[in-house]
């Protein structure tokens, strides 16, 4: 009786093995990494004008720190890169929906957004600075200098920089623009005090408009990793890219695509107006 009562477990246990590596199975094949495989192509989603992560050449073609990330991780797979330019107000409803496999478009990782989508290991980390109209050098020191109804400060909509703005400058006057461009030419041409957003584009948009006319408060005041997005659910695709990451920063590859976008100057001419 001990040896049928043995018997009958094993063969229990076999069972839900069996039947666990089957769920296994299925899982991996709905990975989005066979769609990708499949098609031999990586579509990956963002919105060009993010300076210096993506943006638009004067021949139509797109660059960036990004676009690089996203141009090696297609080559990984050997599969073809395919860039989906993207409104971001509906960017993750677009990723959800099949218009694309991945976001590549620095985008931050939130809760609210991980909610929604899951995100990789970060593959940079920036945060919120200041670009200051120069009328008030040496007056304002710190973002919090700012927090007062005499100010205007802006940034673009639907972003990390408004919602910095709101909750850490609440008392300040606030301006909303459809785009990063637009709200720090406000500063440049003095209309609105400062603006708030992503370090990376401050630095760029004081040394391409705004010398002589602004000043960066190049330290940053909130803590922002930028990851890439992939729909929920796919454990094996998340694998890949965090796997991915670790390689693309060992092999070099990283530092030298940060060294030619934030450490150089060379390309502000090539993009587009």
């Amino acid at each position: 009786m001990k040896k049928v009562l043995i018997s009958l477990f094993a063969m229990a246990f076999l069972l839900v093995s069996a039947l666990a590596f089957a769920d296994d199975i299925n899982l991996a094949k709905k990975s989005t990494i066979e769609t990708i495989l499949q098609s031999k192509q990586l579509r990956v989603g963002f919105e060009s004008g993010y300076m210096p992560f993506e943006m638009t050449n004067k021949n139509g073609k797109f660059m960036g720190f990004d676009i690089d990330l996203a141009k090696a991780l297609a080559k990984s797979m050997g599969v073809k890169f395919v860039p989906v330019n993207t409104a971001w107000d509906g960017i993750i409803p677009a990723l959800v929906t099949d218009k694309f496999d991945i976001i590549i478009g620095g985008m931050t990782i939130t809760q609210s957004r991980n909610l929604q989508i899951n995100f990789s290991t970060p593959y940079i980390i920036v945060g919120q600075a200041v670009l200051l109209n120069k009328k008030y050098e040496g007056k304002i020191k710190s973002y919090k200098d700012l927090n007062d109804p005499k100010y205007t400060i802006v940034s673009r909509l639907g972003t990390t920089g408004e919602q910095a703005a709101k909750r850490m400058i609440p008392k300040a006057n606030y301006k909303a623009f459809e785009s990063e461009v637009e709200a720090s030419m406000e500063v440049i041409q003095g209309n609105a005090d400062a603006m708030i957003y992503d370090l990376p584009f401050i630095e760029k948009a004081q040394a391409q408009n705004g010398a002589g006319k602004t000043i960066a408060l190049d330290k940053p005041f909130t803590y922002e990793p930028l990851a890439m997005a992939i729909r929920k659910g796919d454990p094996d695709f998340m694998n890949f890219l965090n796997n991915f990451l670790r390689q693309y920063k060992g092999d070099g590859l990283w530092q030298r695509s940060y060294n030619k976008w934030f450490k150089s100057t060379d390309w502000f001419e090539k993009v587009s107006d």
